[in-house]
C-alpha cells in the first residue's frame, strides 16, 4: 500500500512511479530512477510500483498495487511516471496528471513488441503525455516537475475529458487486439516436419 503522508512528506514532492503488471522486467527505468533519487532524496517522497522488475534501491517500493491502492497513490501524487500502458496513462490523466511516460522497448527485452512506443509517441505528439525515451529526457522532466509540479497537471471540462478517455481506451483496446491476434498466428509450414501441417501457438 502507498504510505500515508506525514508532516515531513507534506513539504516534499510526492512521486508515483508505476511500471504495470507485465511479466517483462523494466530495469532501465528503475536504474534511471535510482540515479536521480540519489540527488533528490530530501526533496521527494516516493511510491514505486515495480512489478516483475527488481526492487529499486529507493524507499516506497512495492511490487504491485491493487486497484484501490493505485487510485489512492494517483490521488496523493504530485507527479506520475509510468510505462506506456494505456490503462495506467488513462488513470493518471483521470486524476489530473500529465503523466511522464517511458515506454517499454522490446529490443531491450522490456516487452513483446513496440506497441507501447507507438502508442506513447502518438499521445506525446498530441500533448497528452510527456514522452521520455532516454534517461536524460526523464531527468529533465523530473527536474521541471520538481521546480513546478503544475506543469504536469491537466484540467479539462467533463465532456473533453470523457472524449479523451474514450479515445485512449479505444486505442488501448486496438493494441490489445493486435497483440492477441499476433500471438494466435500459426506458421504455414514447419521446416523440421514435412508431414505435420499444424503448428503450435506462438506465445
Amino acid at each position: 500500500m502507498p504510505r500515508q503522508r506525514d508532516r515531513a512528506d507534506s513539504a516534499r514532492l510526492q512521486l508515483l512511479v508505476a511500471v504495470g503488471t507485465d511479466k517483462h522486467p523494466f530495469d532501465r527505468l528503475v536504474s534511471w530512477l535510482e540515479d536521480w533519487h540519489v540527488e533528490t532524496a530530501d526533496e521527494v517522497g516516493l511510491t514505486v510500483q515495480h512489478g516483475h522488475t527488481r526492487p529499486p534501491a529507493v524507499p516506497g517500493a512495492v511490487p504491485f498495487l491493487g486497484h484501490d491502492a493505485l487510485q489512492a497513490a494517483m490521488a496523493d501524487a504530485d507527479l506520475v511516471v509510468c510505462h506506456g500502458g494505456p490503462a495506467t496513462i488513462l488513470e493518471a490523466r483521470r486524476h489530473g496528471h500529465l503523466p511522464i511516460v517511458v515506454p517499454r522497448n522490446p529490443t531491450l527485452g522490456e516487452h513483446v513488441d513496440d506497441h507501447q512506443q507507438l502508442f506513447a509517441r502518438r499521445l506525446g505528439a498530441a500533448g497528452m503525455v510527456a514522452l521520455c525515451e532516454s534517461g536524460e529526457e526523464l531527468r529533465d522532466a523530473l527536474a521541471a516537475g520538481l521546480a513546478d509540479p503544475t506543469r504536469f497537471a491537466v484540467a479539462t471540462d467533463a465532456a473533453a475529458q470523457h472524449a479523451q478517455q474514450a479515445a485512449v481506451t479505444r486505442v488501448g483496446q486496438i493494441v490489445d487486439e493486435l497483440v492477441a491476434t499476433a500471438s494466435r498466428r500459426r506458421p504455414r509450414w514447419r521446416p523440421w516436419s514435412r508431414s505435420t501441417r499444424g503448428a503450435e501457438r506462438d506465445r
